[in-house]
């Protein structure tokens, strides 16, 4: 095995050479920050709700918090670490805390919220009060 001694003086006459290592090393490094915790959401209107879904697979039921403050829906998982006596050549399960807040509108009925996890998706109605529940009209352009 033959040791290389870094020279910086070959970063102006080689840029490409250590370019293409400070990329690979650079991307491995900053890939790891770059994670985004937060789970992806759907959010869709019905006639008579508005319906939150969000993936949270790896989870229980037991693991969300749900609150309604004022206008603000806040959902947050506190995942428990369980020490798992096993030696991993790889892991990629990563089941980690996270909390997201929803606005909601005027319209929405803060009274009536249901939550149901199933098939790790977590999905959150939210039903409209009976005066804002859409109408459907037809409008005839004069």
């Amino acid at each position: 095995m033959t040791l290389v001694k870094f020279n910086n003086r070959t970063r102006n006459t080689a840029p490409y050479f250590n370019n293409v290592f400070d990329s690979l090393f650079s991307d491995a490094i900053t890939k790891n920050k770059m994670v985004d915790k937060s789970p992806n959401v759907n959010i869709s209107e019905t006639e008579s709700a508005y319906v939150i879904d969000i993936a949270a697979p790896g989870l229980k039921k037991e693991d969300f918090q749900i609150n309604l403050k004022k206008d603000t829906l806040s959902v947050w998982a506190e995942v428990k670490r369980e020490e798992v006596d096993a030696d991993f050549t790889r892991k990629e399960f990563d089941y980690s805390s996270f909390a997201r807040s929803f606005n909601l509108p005027d319209s929405a009925d803060g009274d009536k919220i249901t939550a149901e996890y199933k098939d790790g998706i977590l999905n959150i109605s939210i039903s409209k009060k009976d005066d804002a529940k859409l109408q459907h009209k037809e409008i005839v352009v004069s």
